[in-house]
């Protein structure tokens, strides 16, 4: 497992188009999930210990937004076969068993992954109303285990500053997580 971080936030970067299946049997694209107020793409998956740390956060913390008008996306794009975890069958039960209040994608080309450049998982993408580039950063200071109740929950409070005034903070801390599973690992 190799552990990664995030770049810095570039501030305006537009979000790239694409239509990936969801694990509820629909085609999503950027137009269908992103909100009135901004949109939060992140790239998960169901065998990383740093997701599995914060899932139950992002799930709130995506509820909450979404009444503020953000919308989201998980976007899964490691190589179920090197990780079976990570199959679409294993990616519907997780949904399912988490009540998942976004689309649960598959990314099985793995574009969408390069196109926004995405290292780890969890890595987060908070873009404004325009789908200009907001946020880059971390949900909050949890690692491979899941940090104290009451810590400051960076990425939802990045995310409602978005929603509210369409500028993400300045100061942001990288998110952490396992790299992307490359299908043939050695071509990216």
């Amino acid at each position: 497992m190799v552990r990664m971080e995030t770049p810095v936030c570039d501030f305006g970067w537009k979000a790239p188009d694409f239509r990936l299946p969801g694990v509820d049997g629909k085609t999503y694209a950027l137009a269908d999930v992103a909100g009135p107020n901004g949109l939060l793409v992140m790239f998960l998956c169901n065998h990383c210990p740093y997701v599995k740390a914060v899932l139950h956060r992002i799930v709130r913390d995506v509820a909450e937004l979404k009444t503020l008008g953000v919308g989201a996306v998980a976007i899964m794009s490691n190589d179920p076969a090197e990780y079976p975890e990570d199959s679409f069958d294993n990616m519907q039960a997780v949904a399912a068993q988490m009540g998942f209040p976004m689309p649960y994608v598959l990314d099985a080309s793995q574009a969408v992954a390069k196109a926004y450049g995405a290292v780890c998982t969890p890595d987060f993408f908070g873009f404004d109303r325009d789908l200009g580039l907001q946020y880059r950063g971390r949900l909050d200071e949890s690692r491979k285990e899941t940090a104290p109740e009451g810590v400051r929950r960076d990425l939802f409070e990045a995310m409602q500053e978005v929603a509210l005034t369409q500028r993400g903070p300045a100061v942001q801390i990288p998110s952490m997580g396992c790299s992307i599973k490359w299908t043939g690992e050695g071509q990216h």
